[in-house]
């Protein structure tokens, strides 16, 4: 069964590439626009650290590495599923989902990754290559222990913005139109890119609300945390981020499926 859906993955992936090359203008300018996006978050971090040395307790070189985290992360989720779930208001409002679920597979499957957006794949790339960078300018001793917890976070990082996504997304079902649900989405990819340091003072039940309560800040923060900063005190993020992940899953899943029971079809 796994070996299916990962062959039709493949297969979806190849035919996604295939339009993209079709129109190798419109990749080309998308491609641009990252790199130019990419470009402005690196120069506005060395432009604060001009100013001062630590950003709450980051220094520059970890604050860099946790800018690559994000952008490699925001790669991920672009590439892998956020077009799709965008569209999928559209299916809902035209009954064009009626022919997804007809289809002999998993609907939620077919529907978060039937397309690749081939254009942020260099995203997740150049968010390694700046984490890199940043490793070998702070002289991080390689810890392939530390390596590997990353590798985990970083995948439990991406279950967690897909479920967060995937549930926003199946509420188009009773809401139609999705526009304003894409501006909580927007708010939380903002606050994927800021560490929970920075919520202090009166910012600090911000902090705490989206750390523990709606965990959207676990996405970016705990690998990073893990690679460039001691965790002996907080090892217990690491079992609260694998744990969150876990639910935040298991509870998008119940929705999106909700969400289907709740849905007519056009031709009902």
């Amino acid at each position: 069964m796994i070996a299916r859906y990962i062959h039709l993955w493949f297969s979806l992936a190849k035919f996604s590439l295939l339009g993209e090359l079709a129109f190798r203008g419109n990749f080309l300018i998308k491609v641009f626009v990252e790199l130019l996006w990419l470009g402005l978050l690196l120069l506005f971090n060395v432009a604060v650290f001009q100013q001062t040395k630590f950003i709450a307790s980051w220094d520059a070189q970890q604050y860099l590495f946790f800018i690559g985290c994000y952008f490699a992360m925001g790669g991920v989720i672009e590439t892998l599923f956020l077009e799709n779930c965008n569209q999928f208001a559209e299916l809902v409002r035209s009954g064009d989902l009626d022919f997804f679920l007809l289809k002999p597979i998993d609907e939620q499957f077919l529907i978060s990754f039937r397309n690749i957006d081939w254009s942020c794949v260099p995203n997740v790339l150049l968010g390694f290559l700046v984490m890199a960078y940043a490793l070998w300018a702070s002289d991080w001793p390689f810890d392939p222990v530390k390596a590997m917890n990353f590798v985990i976070l970083f995948t439990c990082g991406a279950a967690l913005a897909y479920g967060f996504l995937l549930t926003l997304t199946s509420a188009s079902v009773w809401f139609m139109r999705n526009q304003s649900l894409y501006e909580v989405w927007w708010l939380f990819s903002t606050l994927m890119r800021y560490p929970r340091e920075i919520f202090q003072k009166w910012a600090s039940p911000a902090g705490l609300f989206f750390f523990f309560v709606v965990p959207i800040m676990l996405v970016t923060n705990v690998p990073a945390r893990v690679m460039v900063r001691p965790l002996e005190l907080e090892s217990w993020l690491v079992f609260y981020a694998l744990g969150a992940a876990v639910v935040v899953a298991w509870v998008s899943r119940r929705v999106f499926r909700a969400a289907l029971q709740r849905y007519r079809s056009a031709s009902s």
